[in-house]
């Protein structure tokens, strides 16, 4: 009887917390994104439709002296999508699949188009994407702006299966872009945040879906190092691997569980690769989650039941393209005066633990409500002006729930500002598409090419018709 009745009074507090998340402070004739920090009047909002359109609405912009910002899902969270009096171009509906050819395993995309119409488009045939990130909700277009990465060991971070795209510049020019045809704005305009134009098209190529074994290994956070350089990376049938790190109290920063992602070819892909169309127990993992925001026997009780879970999911078999569609309803967060807020740091393989031993006093000095942490690893890549992996890295992805206050803001950006130290003393780097906690110091120290990132800028768009915050904040003299 007893504990029916704390059951219920649990479930009680859930659904009570879970309504009173789902309010919003926006003021909805503001423009602003996922952080929902320094909302701001636009002159309007155009929505892409097709590519004359666009360049009319460049060309005014032009003649107008207004400036353009490029938007998708709006889940760039340091004002890359938007500035104030400016027009804001939304591409989500400009969204069509421009062609698509199996056997070369390559599609073409509007900007618009989100993995997830991606992958209804190529799974009857066998194709997955190469990378992205967890979630296929973001458009191409803003996902290669931000050169993301994913779940995938193999393949490096988004730019290296683009093969092209179709670039509409400052002066209403469209051009193709590709790494023999204009390719200093190849790796400009990839991961360049909308910067140098608006991608209009883009040129994928694509990767064989595949059945994969899962296996889940829980281990102590000092041994994950050696267990991944020498179990996981060398197993070449290992294609894909996320791990998480505990923020729970009884084991915190100490315990980890990782994911493995084994090719399985004792069973045809045919038959079990039909694609999830629907997330499941959205409501219970989201009311968990809000008690991991809000308590710390919250966060000890949703470590237990993730690492329980997923630990029962071994020798279960997934497609590639099913674990490209990673549940993110749950995570959805909607409270006047607070939200959650990711960070991420890109730490060389050798010096994760120093970094993690430096990171867990540094969070509890700074009281810094943390709620998750992610692991992935990088691969090498300086292709693009703005790499953020010199060298092999793990990158670990923080969310934090932070006060939208001006002193919660001061209190967040102060402790973001510690852990970006401690990355660079280890010789890491941070993702730029977050919040601009970053210093001006910071960010040139962890990207050594910005100034002629910013000059080539200036040559491209003397005027600087595309711009955004993060432009405004980093640009320089």
């Amino acid at each position: 009887m007893k504990k029916a009745l704390a059951f219920a009074l649990l479930v009680g507090l859930c659904i009570y917390s879970y309504i009173h998340t789902n309010s919003t402070d926006q003021d909805p004739y503001l423009i602003t994104d996922y952080s929902k920090l320094h909302p701001v009047k636009v002159e309007r909002v155009v929505t892409g439709k097709e590519e004359q359109q666009l360049i009319e609405t460049i060309l005014e912009a032009k003649e107008k002296n207004l400036k353009v910002s490029i938007a998708g899902q709006r889940h760039s969270q340091g004002g890359h999508t938007y500035y104030e009096d400016g027009i804001v171009v939304d591409i989500s509906a400009f969204n069509k699949i421009v062609s698509f050819d199996p056997s070369a395993k390559k599609i073409t995309v509007q900007a618009g188009a989100t993995w997830a119409d991606i992958q209804d488009r190529i799974n009857p045939y066998g194709l997955s994407i190469k990378t992205m990130q967890s979630q296929n909700i973001f458009t191409v277009g803003g996902s290669i702006s931000i050169n993301a990465h994913g779940r995938d060991i193999r393949n490096g971070s988004l730019i290296k299966s683009v093969e092209s795209f179709k670039l509409l510049m400052a002066d209403g020019q469209v051009i193709q872009v590709s790494r023999s045809q204009n390719p200093e704005l190849f790796r400009l305009a990839l991961g360049g945040f909308g910067l140098f134009g608006i991608i209009l098209e883009v040129t994928l190529s694509l990767a064989e879906d595949e059945l994969y074994t899962i296996s889940t290994d829980v281990l102590a956070r000092e041994n994950y190092v050696s267990y991944f350089t020498s179990k996981v990376l060398p197993d070449r049938d290992v294609h894909m691997h996320i791990a998480r790190i505990s923020v729970a109290p009884d084991s915190y920063l100490t315990e980890m569980y990782a994911m493995n992602y084994r090719v399985d070819r004792t069973m045809p892909l045919k038959g079990n690769n039909k694609l999830a169309t629907k997330e499941q127990g959205v409501i219970p993992a989201k009311l968990l989650f809000h008690l991991n925001r809000s308590f710390d026997w919250g966060k000890q009780v949703l470590w237990d039941l993730q690492t329980s879970y997923f630990k029962k999911q071994d020798g279960n078999r997934i497609s590639r393209n099913n674990v490209m569609r990673s549940d993110s309803e749950f995570m959805e967060y909607r409270k006047a005066g607070r939200n959650d807020l990711l960070q991420e740091y890109f730490i060389p393989v050798e010096k994760f633990d120093r970094f993690i031993e430096v990171l867990g006093p540094l969070l509890k000095e700074e009281d810094l409500n943390l709620l998750n942490i992610t692991v992935r690893y990088v691969n090498q890549d300086q292709e693009a002006a703005l790499s953020y992996a010199r060298e092999d890295m793990f990158a670990l992805v923080l969310l934090f729930n932070v006060s939208l206050t001006d002193s919660g803001q001061e209190k967040a950006q102060q402790g973001i500002q510690r852990i970006i130290d401690a990355a660079l003393r280890q010789g890491g780097t941070y993702y730029l598409p977050y919040v601009a906690y970053p210093t001006v110091k910071q960010f040139r120290s962890a990207y050594p090419e910005q100034a002629s990132f910013f000059d080539k800028k200036r040559q491209y768009d003397p005027t600087a018709l595309f711009t955004n915050y993060f432009h405004e904040k980093y640009k320089g003299e």
